[in-house]
């Protein structure tokens, strides 16, 4: 697992705990907060998700052109 998809991963798990958080106290600037969080969580995971694709890609590609 890349870097920027597990940094994405603790950030989603944050934003659920204070989510939950929220709506268990009835605080909904918390709640706000870590549906916000989760989100952006999920966002970065899946970028480092895509990026970690490309780059297998191009190195099948570059595989491809040494043949």
């Amino acid at each position: 697992m890349k870097r920027q998809e597990a940094r994405g991963k603790v950030k989603k798990l944050k934003g659920r705990v204070k989510e939950s958080v929220g709506v268990i106290t009835g605080n909904k600037a918390l709640e706000k907060e870590g549906s916000r969080q989760r989100v952006a969580g999920e966002v970065q995971e899946s970028v480092g998700k895509v990026r970690g694709k490309v780059g297998e890609l191009a190195g099948s590609v570059a595989e491809v052109f040494k043949k």
